[in-house]
């Protein structure tokens, strides 16, 4: 079991994001109908980028798509839902949402501003996790999104029927196009098994049980980083012997959320001649869709294992 304690939106402000839709939702609905939306585009809504960005590359020229989170420099668990996003949602036809805890403030909105035309895939639901599992970042699995792209596809069908066969199609072809991808996993895997690794944050480990890599951080020391508690002594001091005893080959931090005690790590590694690889929450924008983010993230992780080469920034 897990939790963002300390990371959760303000409640003053979620309040406040209710109110608002309770407020507004009429407004809301018809400026999206109107001015702030294309006419006969369908109003669709990522509560994270890389979801918004799936549901672009399926919905092509017949869906209008923003993201709720989308800033690569900010830490997602401290995103402080706004009357503004309020509104956003309240006025969105297509929602994709993450689950597991991780974006409770869409189902608070949702719930203020109810209706039943409205489609809503939560990708923990769709997947069928239960509400403990212990991380958050679903996006990171191979097995993740070509689920989420067809149910993305079927939703957009169903609010769009005349226009199906172009959403299955464009679901095919990005299904199709995370080939490179997990193709990227099964050479590392077949390359080098058992890779011993350190992490911060639990952010890529998907990915990582994924390419058969040895994570060597932790449990919870993981979870402490990830919901903002300071990690025990203990569990402080294993960190660091990884890298003074030369345990591990490379190290994995959350790019997006650093303090004196990730930095004081990101040093130790790099003092040690252990290759550092950032790893992001939320897709970089521009130059990335979703398979090339993920892509590169593998590829990263190849060269500093490889060729002890460190890419901590994308």
């Amino acid at each position: 079991m897990w939790s963002f304690a300390g990371k959760r939106p303000t409640m003053a402000l979620l309040l406040a994001a209710v109110a608002a839709v309770a407020a507004t939702s009429v407004a809301a609905c018809s400026s999206a109908a109107s001015g702030a939306s294309s006419p006969g585009k369908i109003v669709a809504i990522g509560a994270e980028n890389e979801y918004a960005n799936v549901i672009q590359q399926i919905g092509g020229q017949y869906v209008q798509v923003s993201a709720i989170m989308s800033n690569p420099n900010t830490d997602p668990h401290t995103f402080e839902a706004s009357p503004a996003v309020a509104r956003e949602v309240s006025a969105a036809q297509l929602i994709v949402q993450n689950g597991v805890g991780y974006d409770t403030f869409m189902n608070t909105i949702e719930s203020a501003s109810p209706n039943s035309a409205r489609k809503v895939i939560d990708v923990q639901q769709l997947l069928g996790l239960p509400d403990g599992t212990p991380n958050p970042h679903l996006w990171y699995s191979p097995g993740t999104m070509p689920k989420v792209a067809d149910a993305i596809a079927a939703d957009l069908s169903a609010l769009d029927p005349s226009h199906q066969a172009y959403y299955q199609a464009n679901a095919k072809s990005f299904i199709a196009s995370l080939a490179a991808w997990t193709s990227a996993i099964a050479s590392f895997k077949a390359a080098y098994p058992g890779t011993p690794v350190a992490t911060t944050e639990p952010v890529a480990d998907y990915m990582l049980e994924a390419v058969g890599a040895d994570n060597m951080t932790p449990w919870t020391f993981q979870a402490d980083i990830m919901n903002g508690v300071d990690p025990s002594p203990q569990d402080v001091a294993i960190e660091r012997s990884l890298f003074t005893g030369h345990k591990v080959k490379v190290f994995l931090y959350n790019q997006q959320v650093t303090d004196p005690l990730t930095e004081s790590l990101i040093t130790l590694a790099q003092q040690n001649d252990i290759p550092v690889v950032g790893v992001y929450e939320t897709m970089p924008v521009p130059g990335y869709d979703y398979q090339s983010w993920m892509l590169t993230e593998v590829q990263d992780l190849r060269k500093a294992v490889a060729d002890k080469i460190s890419t901590e920034h994308l």
